[in-house]
């Protein structure tokens, strides 16, 4: 059944009242996809309203940490969120910077693949962290959540190499798996579902290569076989 005008307006009227604006894909939802709009206001309360893992202030800097990385000017109220949750300058510019280095991991990753064998003594994996610490160094935002916000970034660029990195890195410093699930998934909202699920396929590799120990959930996770696309039958 269609919607009355007075309908629309109300539906519109109420997501003005939860998030304090308007954007122009609700009113197309609310008018002609209702079923849609219902399930993508759940989705959005599950992924940025409702606490979860993150703290408020930790969820706010993986998302500043996201919105720039993907240049993304839509998205301005997670930076006044950022700024209610106790950000300040000084934790905005190391974000900034981190993410800035982390646009560079695709050059590291290709020494990694190509020239490693040349510089035996500087591994790619630890000269791209340590690169990634000295701009963070004497800053509010420390090496874990530096992580969970290399783990958004990563996972929206759908930069492998650099997200098989972080996660390595996150466990080595004793991150939360929770935590991190939570930050790879905020890059849903911004870039969509299929980079969470590759961003998830680098997840279960590392699980399963024994480099990291898992929780017993996760534990649990890497153990189910015959994950990956579908297969037709032969």
């Amino acid at each position: 059944m269609d919607r009355t005008p007075d309908e629309i307006r109300g539906a519109l009227e109420q997501i003005r009242a939860a998030r304090g604006f308007v954007l122009p894909h609700h009113g197309a939802m609310a008018a002609a996809l209702p079923e849609l709009h219902a399930a993508y206001e759940a989705m959005y309360r599950a992924l940025t309203l409702e606490q979860r893992h993150l703290a408020p202030l930790e969820k706010e800097v993986v998302w500043l940490a996201i919105l720039a990385a993907c240049e993304e000017p839509v998205g301005t109220h997670h930076l006044h969120k950022f700024r209610l949750a106790g950000g300040a300058d000084a934790l905005a510019a190391a974000v900034f910077r981190l993410v800035g280095w982390a646009a560079g991991a695709p050059r590291y990753a290709c020494i990694a693949a190509h020239w490693q064998g040349q510089f035996p003594a500087l591994p790619a994996a630890r000269e791209y962290l340590q690169g990634c610490d000295a701009l963070i160094d004497g800053s509010p935002l420390s090496p874990g959540l530096a992580r969970l916000a290399l783990i958004g970034v990563h996972t929206a660029g759908e930069e492998i190499w650099g997200l098989r990195v972080a996660l390595e890195s996150a466990y080595a410093l004793g991150v939360p798996e929770p935590a991190m699930a939570e930050a790879m998934s905020l890059a849903i909202w911004p870039r969509g579902v299929n980079r969470f699920v590759k961003a998830t396929a680098c997840w279960l590799d590392l699980l399963q290569s024994g480099r990291v120990t898992p929780s017993p959930a996760f534990r649990a996770w890497a153990e189910v076989a015959g994950q990956g696309a579908f297969q037709p039958p032969v």
